[in-house]
């Protein structure tokens, strides 16, 4: 079942339609979605390595507009739209000692916690509840998420066979390890 889940993702990533989808869900995940957009980006580019680069730019935009979403959201909609969002992730408490880290440490929290796999919507209400300087996020978000897709591009675009033919071969162990930093991510936040 996984290999034809694979096998279909990888099929669907070569449509005309699959960077809109990327760019919608890296969108979404910004700010509401539970799923990163690299569940498409690194199909994507393994079944179009010359093109790498461009579905790195899309995933950027797509996750930056998305951050701001999520910050007005934080900023304008706490109460109303955000806590709901945090208590059914069950993420208060978690929330309630980032936001007061965040306060401190603002810029360093977005440019780290934006590489790696902890859930970016959190930062992004995060910042927008604490107030922090909007063009200050939103250049720290273009900076910390496109270096970000752009590493992963850029590894697939210049290893994407090797990386396909390691994936093909070993597709339950590339799974639990994606599934394992995806889990690990959430973890990091709720005992952070």
């Amino acid at each position: 079942m996984l290999r034809r889940l694979y096998n279909h993702t990888l099929e669907l990533s070569t449509r005309p339609w699959a960077p809109l989808w990327l760019f919608l869900v890296a969108m979404a995940e910004a700010s509401v979605f539970p799923l990163p957009p690299d569940v498409l980006l690194i199909p994507m580019a393994l079944a179009a390595p010359r093109r790498a680069l461009l579905f790195a730019l899309i995933a950027t935009l797509g996750s930056v507009l998305g951050g701001a979403i999520g910050y007005g959201i934080g900023y304008g909609l706490f109460v109303k739209l955000a806590q709901p969002i945090i208590h059914f992730y069950h993420y208060d408490a978690a929330f309630a000692a980032f936001q007061h880290k965040f306060a401190e440490y603002g810029a360093a929290i977005i440019l780290i916690k934006g590489l790696t796999p902890i859930p970016y919507k959190i930062v992004t209400i995060a910042a927008g509840a604490a107030g922090f300087n909007f063009w200050a996020f939103m250049g720290l978000s273009f900076i910390t998420r496109g270096a970000r897709f752009l590493l992963e591009a850029v590894l697939l675009r210049f290893f994407g066979e090797p990386a396909r033919d390691f994936i093909d071969r070993r597709l339950g162990l590339v799974t639990g390890v994606f599934a394992l930093l995806l889990v690990g991510g959430f973890l990091i936040l709720k005992f952070a």
